[in-house]
This record gives C-alpha cells, structure tokens and sequence, in this order.
C-alpha cells in the first residue's frame, strides 16, 4: 500500500505516531471519549441516514440509501452489545439501531426489496442485522425461508469473504448456512496466510471484513481459527501503522476493530499506539474523515457527510470494542441460542 505521510491538526497524526513506542494504558485514555463523540455526531446526523421516498425505484442509488442505513444498524447493534447497560453509548447506540428499524418500516420494506430483487443479497443481510438484534418481520422470513433453501441461493457466485457475510447473515436469521464457514475462510486473502507485502487498500478491507462475518462483528472472537489469530497478531501493527502513514483513517479504524475481536488477551501494544492517533484525527464534533489531511476547520461539519458518516461508524464501532476488550464488562452476545450449519447438496 501508499506510504505518503500526513501532516494533521494538533501537531499531526505523523507526529503522534508512536512507531512501536506505546504508552501503556494510552488507549483506555482516549477511547471513552472517542466513543461517545463519535456517537454524539452519528445521532446528530441521524437525518442524513434517512431513506427517500423513491428508495424501491430501481434508479435509486442502493450504496447511497440502503447501504448506509444497513451499516449504521449492524455497526450500532454492536456497540450497544459491547457497551453496559445504562450508560449514555449503550443508550444511544440503541436509539439509532430502532430510528434505522423505523426507517425500513420495521422490515416491510425490506420485505418488498426481497420481492422485487429475490436473489440478491443485500436485502437478507440488511435484514440479518436487524434479525441479531431482535428485531423480526415474519413475512419477511417467510419468503426468505424457501428462497434460501434453493440450489440457486447457494450457488451465487460471489467473492469468498462476500460468501462469509451471507453465511453469518443466515446464522443471525436462524436458518441452516448454506456451506460450511471454514471451507469458505480457506479460499479468502486472510484464511490464505497471505504474504503480508501484499497488503494494500483492496485486500485490507477484504481481510476486515473476513473476521467481522467470521466473528458475527466482533460478538464471537472465539471463531477465529489459531493461525489466523497469530498472523492477525504478528501482522496487524506493520499494516496499521502504513495506514497511519497514508492517512487511511477509515481502514485504520477496521483495522482496530479486527485486533479488539480477536480472541484471547487483547494486543495491548498496538491498540495504545494506534489509538491515540485515531483520537487525534478526529474532529472535535467526533466525525473523523475517511481518508486525507484531517481539517481544521472549526465549523460543525467541516467535510461532506457522505466523506465521513462510515469512518465515524467505524471508529465508534472499533472504540466499543477496544473498551470491551481492555476491560471487560460481559460476554458480548445478542441472547440468540446456537445456530445450525449444513452443505447444501
């Protein structure tokens, strides 16, 4: 990947880097507050997340309207789940994950989008995120049901971490997968032990997401294999700190969130060293941008919302973990029982 450095406000990310110098517990002094004005923004901006009334026209941009709104369903669903109950993350957390189920007319319209689109997969892993939080339309899941247990559906040709997603959404709805996690994990850039040199934008992203629908979002770290948790391990400090370099904020932020799900005591050097930067970068009505020279601009939204609302997602998300993982509160689990698996012949 790009090593260009950037020069940031507050003396500039660059600065700040520790480059393997961590201060012990420097994470846990930024991450509160990172956390809650990164939620503080997002439920300002609530709004901005809000469908339009042309949302079923095929015209309508999906990664403009759907996407967003599914992201800030499954990413709060997770810091809600990560954060204790009763404090003001876990509550806001929870308002934006019900002000999201409002916005899809509490799954009717998701159900309209399975109609129209039946074997597309965006509409189910929407859903999915709902589904992991409780929250259930039964004419959705009736004719997602039959659907799902088609030849067809499990023979979608897709790319292999997409597979995962679909297959941890199948997990979340309850219904028997329709292959087998492991195999699947197996044929992606990260189940593959890839050469680390070979990480860059397109394969970091790939291998994120890889253990976000490995772990259902950070809530079952125990499902990552062993050599996968020690790659993960060795690795994870080299590619953030190019990411820092580069000015990658929102992969940075991914990145974060992959060492705060992995199991086992969490990697304490790379969180205290990253962290602080990633604070440092965020703006101080708690968005952070995407990518680039962060801004100095006093002003309350000092970049466009579509430049900003996923990597503010991310950090938030990321912080509830690094907060779990540095000092526990729970087990982190939506109460759903086990799920089944299966090959489909």
């Amino acid at each position: 990947m790009t090593t260009t450095a950037t020069q940031g406000s507050r003396g500039g990310p660059e600065s700040q880097a520790p480059r393997g110098h961590a201060s012990p517990g420097a994470a846990l002094a930024v991450l509160p507050h990172v956390l809650r004005t990164a939620l503080a923004w997002t439920d300002a901006h609530r709004g901005e997340f809000a469908l339009p009334d042309d949302v079923l026209d095929p015209r309508t941009q999906v990664n403009a309207t759907l996407k967003p709104l599914g992201e800030l369903a499954q990413l709060c669903s997770t810091v809600r789940a990560a954060t204790a109950p009763g404090t003001p993350e876990h509550e806001v957390a929870g308002d934006l994950v019900t002000y999201a189920w409002e916005q899809v007319d509490r799954g009717a319209l998701l159900l309209e989008l399975l109609r129209t689109e039946p074997f597309a997969a965006y509409p189910y892993e929407i859903y999915a995120a709902f589904a992991g939080y409780g929250l259930r339309h039964e004419g959705f899941e009736a004719l997602a049901r039959p659907l799902t247990a088609t030849r067809a559906w499990a023979h979608t040709e897709q790319h292999a971490n997409r597979q995962l997603g679909l297959i941890n959404s199948e997990r979340r709805v309850g219904v028997l997968t329709h292959t087998d996690a492991g195999a699947v994990l197996s044929r992606t850039w990260l189940g593959g032990l890839s050469e680390p040199w070979t990480f860059e934008g397109p394969s970091g992203y790939a291998l994120t997401h890889t253990v976000f629908h490995l772990t259902d979002w950070g809530r079952m770290p125990d499902r990552v294999p062993e050599k996968t948790d020690a790659y993960l391990r060795t690795w994870l400090p080299a590619w953030a700190d190019g990411c820092l370099e580069s000015g990658q904020w929102d992969l940075t932020g991914e990145l974060l969130a992959v060492g705060a799900s992995l199991p086992g005591p969490p990697p304490l050097e790379l969180l205290d060293a990253v962290w602080p930067v990633l604070a440092d970068v965020q703006h101080t009505t708690g968005c952070v941008p995407e990518t680039g020279v962060p801004v100095q601009d006093p002003a309350p939204d000092p970049y466009p919302f579509i430049d900003c609302y996923h990597s503010t997602l991310v950090t938030a998300f990321a912080a509830a973990l690094s907060l779990r993982s540095l000092r526990p509160l729970r087990p982190l689990t939506d109460g759903s029982g086990p799920s089944r698996e299966r090959h489909t012949p």
